[in-house]
């Protein structure tokens, strides 16, 4: 298991330069924003506009805190809400529209046809089975197998097996990987 805290995460502009993201983790480690098999991110969203077109990639978004997103994908309208996992196409233009000021989101990214990905909210302690994966802790005290965390710290599993997911009133995410 890998530690990943929440303190070392540097923010980077979005690929369209709307906003800023702080990526958790991908693969292969240092793989850009154009080259990643999966990528999972925390982004700040502060106005309304153009989401950044991932040409061949399927994105799950979760609203981490604020009232949520409206997404035009076309005459297609998707309203992400808090604690939500929301699943589309990274490649189909949309636009946002925040719903009542700014959120913080988690977005969880995979290369269609070769890696696929689920998100599943964690808010009980567990016997956790991982393969390819990273748990995001969102909010309350807790550890995963004896490591603390703490708000938006992370954990990415290096080999496949099962951790004990331990804490009182938390809330944490686990975004599953698949190879296709």
């Amino acid at each position: 298991m890998i530690f990943l805290p929440a303190s070392r995460r540097v923010a980077q502009p979005w690929k369209n330069g709307g906003g800023v993201t702080r990526e958790v983790a991908a693969f292969p480690p240092g793989a850009g924003m154009d080259r990643f098999d999966w990528r999972v991110s925390i982004a700040d969203v502060g106005t309304d506009g153009p989401f950044s077109i991932f040409p061949d990639i399927d994105r799950t978004l979760t609203i981490l805190s604020g009232a949520g997103i409206t997404l035009d994908m076309g005459g297609d309208t998707l309203r992400l809400l808090p604690g939500r996992p929301v699943s589309f196409p990274g490649d189909q233009p949309a636009a946002a529209a925040l719903l009542d000021g700014p959120v913080t989101d988690l977005n969880v990214m995979s290369r269609r046809g070769k890696i696929g990905h689920k998100v599943a909210a964690l808010s009980a302690a567990q016997t956790l089975s991982v393969g390819e994966g990273v748990l995001v802790w969102i909010s309350g005290q807790g550890r995963v197998d004896g490591v603390a965390m703490g708000p938006l710290d992370a954990v990415q599993a290096d080999a496949p097996g099962e951790w004990a997911v331990e804490g009182k009133d938390f809330l944490a995410y686990y975004a599953a990987f698949t190879r296709l």
